[in-house]
């Protein structure tokens, strides 16, 4: 007996040995495994991808949290072999028997396969890896912030030897700044000059008042941590701050000091080598459609021209009618001290209490909607000073999977000016409810979708959803007064005017200035505002233009189903058509949404 037990713990651990290395060196038997495989080996590369997840610490797996991600050129050549691999392995399965979930699995993971490998292959070396907007100099801060959680005095330790790894992590980057600078692809004189500008701002900040620091003493404060353990750990972070956090960042400030003198003012990407490939490239990747850049410039014009009229109807209903264009009257409304919070601290702390009210009323109305309501909870907080200046008028990042952060809607308090009382709701639904939150939870809460498919990001989908959820508002009635409709609008007409501007600097060669200008006559957003935007799409191109193209799509889908299936159609299952299957490739969520109709003709 005891013979034939141990054959048989030996034939288990036999399989268990052959299925595991099946799994991690050999083509996986089922592609659902190979999905699964595909992500861990990503992920198990990316410890800063996996602490924002949040999702295996809850099993006490924390290997990852003392680690920064590895950006050296070797990483990167290993990463786009991997990819390679990847793709190769996708293709020997066969599909023939697919079900429509698996076909769509299998087409979202190829069309991102093919998307990155080409951004990798071709394109590596075509971006601003130090930028105004989301360089790795705000990055590593902000992460550290938002994504590292401090529970136990080890992830106190892991804390401090992530800032003892900076060192390590800034100079892979330099090492690609350099070959970027021989390749002729520099940022423009103005990004190098607010990147500047905000790294000197940081090494000159004492470091106790640094957001690296106080960020740590905030969470050391509320862990379990004893307090003499508290102020130990926090003093190796000050240290570390000091002798190897500042002078990473002042290698950064002494190359970009010489790199300055070697930049232009051509802002556009038709500059680089090969620019007008690579931003054919950006569209596409972007948009997930093949329209080409006078396509989406002559869209953005049509759309521009019939929001200004819807507009100015709504003016004259009003009274308020002008000689001057939307954009003028835009201006002068929004300089409207009665659309105005004071410009004071009690007056940014009303406007996340509003924003917060304004959510807590969509959330009451999302039933008449949706068929399913995320069981995440949102926050508003302030985009951290240190980086508000630069950054866009609000963002999203999404819930620890493991519920223990809520999803969180960032909002700019820079400038009062540019929160106007009637843009405020508008910008709560596409961040909020029932936008990216809704949107990117029920993504990460479904039992149906494959792992890869919670978390793979397609913009214009994503961008595209956030950008429809604001009509949507309107249309449940959160946006019936009509000033904040005019403030939807506006935002809408912004989208629009994107199209606009970003094809114009990267293949029309239109100057910084030229599309500040046009934007703000056309918007008539603060200057601010419209001069960060701007400099988004210069060191971001084709980014801003998947959230017009993914809002016409889904709309023009809708109204399909509306035409097919006159009183069959049913606006809460078409919205579980839409976000059933997470982020996807809008050919995709098209297919989807003809299957339904199929379905529902039958």
């Amino acid at each position: 007996m005891k013979k034939i037990v141990e054959w048989l713990f030996f034939i288990m651990f036999a399989a268990v040995i052959v299925v595991a290395g099946n799994f991690w060196f050999f083509r996986p038997f089922t592609i659902n495994e190979f999905y699964t495989r595909c992500f861990v080996q990503i992920a198990l590369e990316k410890p800063q991808l996996l602490s924002t997840l949040h999702f295996i610490e809850q099993y006490g797996i924390k290997f990852h949290q003392s680690k920064l991600d590895d950006l050296s050129e070797a990483a990167q050549d290993e990463t786009l072999a991997a990819l390679k691999r990847m793709m190769k392995q996708l293709k020997e399965y066969d599909t023939s028997h697919f079900n429509e979930d698996e076909k769509n699995n299998y087409d979202t993971f190829e069309h991102f396969l093919a998307d990155q490998i080409e951004g990798h292959d071709k394109w590596r070396y075509h971006n601003y890896p130090l930028n105004q907007l989301f360089g790795l100099q705000s990055e590593f801060p902000s992460f550290m912030d938002s994504s590292h959680q401090v529970k136990t005095e080890g992830d106190a330790d892991d804390y401090v030897t992530r800032l003892t790894a900076v060192k390590a992590q800034f100079r892979q980057i330099m090492e690609g700044l350099v070959i970027r600078e021989s390749k002729g692809i520099i940022p423009p004189r103005f990004v190098i000059l607010k990147v500047l500008a905000e790294m000197n701002a940081f090494v000159k900040t004492p470091p106790e008042q640094n957001i690296l620091y106080r960020s740590f003493e905030k969470k050391l404060k509320e862990s379990a941590i004893v307090e003499a353990d508290q102020h130990k750990v926090l003093a190796r972070a000050k240290d570390e701050i000091i002798k190897t956090v500042y002078p990473s960042y002042q290698m950064f400030i002494d190359y970009f000091e010489i790199l300055k003198g070697k930049a232009t003012d051509d802002d556009g990407v038709w500059k680089l080598p090969e620019g007008d490939a690579y931003y054919a490239y950006a569209l596409k990747s972007e948009t997930t459609t093949d329209l080409s850049p006078e396509a989406i410039h002559q869209i953005g014009l049509r759309e521009v021209e019939r929001i200004e009229a819807e507009m100015k109807k709504i003016f004259v209903q009003q009274g308020l009618i002008s000689t001057k264009t939307v954009g003028q009257m835009m201006e002068d409304l929004g300089r409207d001290q009665k659309v105005l919070y004071p410009d004071t601290d009690a007056g940014r702390a009303q406007i996340l209490l509003d924003y917060k009210t304004i959510l807590d009323e969509s959330e009451a109305k999302m039933s008449d909607l949706f068929d399913q309501k995320p069981k995440a909870k949102i926050q508003v907080k302030r985009i951290p000073e240190f980086k508000e200046k630069t950054s866009p008028g609000g963002y999203y990042e999404e819930p620890a999977m493991d519920g223990t952060r809520p999803g969180t809607f960032y909002a700019n308090l820079y400038d009062i000016k540019a929160t106007p009382k009637f843009g405020m709701r508008s910008l709560a639904h596409h961040e909020g409810i029932p936008g990216h939150h809704f949107q990117i939870s029920l993504a990460q809460e479904n039992p149906n979708l494959v792992f890869f498919r919670k978390i793979i990001p397609f913009t214009a989908y994503v961008e595209g959803w956030a950008l429809y959820a604001e009509q949507l508002g309107f249309e449940a009635g959160l946006d019936s007064d009509p000033f904040n409709n005019l403030g939807r609008l506006q935002s809408e007409l912004f989208r629009s005017v994107r199209l606009v501007v970003d094809t114009g600097i990267h293949r029309k060669h239109w100057t910084r200035i030229q599309a500040i200008r046009y934007m703000i006559d056309h918007t008539g957003m603060a200057e601010s505002d419209v001069v960060s935007e701007i400099e988004r799409y210069i060191v971001n191109p084709g980014q801003a233009c998947a959230y017009k193209v993914g809002m016409l799509k889904i709309l023009a889908l809708r109204q399909r189903a509306r035409d097919s299936l006159g009183d069959r159609f049913n606006l809460k299952e078409f919205h579980s058509i839409i976000l059933g299957g997470g982020a996807l490739p809008l050919s995709l969520v098209e297919r989807n949404v003809d299957a339904w109709i199929k379905r529902k003709k039958v």
